[in-house]
């Protein structure tokens, strides 16, 4: 007899609800917290990296490739990326030339 398999995408299911978890989360630190500001961005900025973590493992497919060295290639290659547009942007903000 063929074994059943349920077709319900529960790990979708369990990274949307992390997700929402963790945004409501930093909504809370961020509007009824009493912490400073310093305290405040570094706890907002640690519950970014973690959902941008369980975003890129649970939806974007980072572990379903034959080596992983492919995935592994442009997500370095899209923070570099991002990287230089974030400091660029901040760098002609700040110090714009006139």
């Amino acid at each position: 007899m063929a074994k059943k398999s349920s077709h319900f995408p529960w790990q979708h299911l369990i990274g949307f609800l992390l997700s929402i978890i963790l945004t409501l989360a930093a909504l809370w630190v961020g509007l009824y917290s009493g912490f400073s500001m310093t305290v405040i961005i570094a706890i907002i900025v640690t519950l970014a990296v973690f959902q941008a973590v369980i975003q890129l493992f649970m939806f974007m497919h980072m572990t379903e490739s034959s080596n992983g060295k492919d995935q592994t290639h442009m997500m370095v290659h899209s923070a570099f990326i991002a990287v230089i547009l974030v400091v660029g942007t901040l760098f002609v903000l700040s110090y714009g030339f006139h």
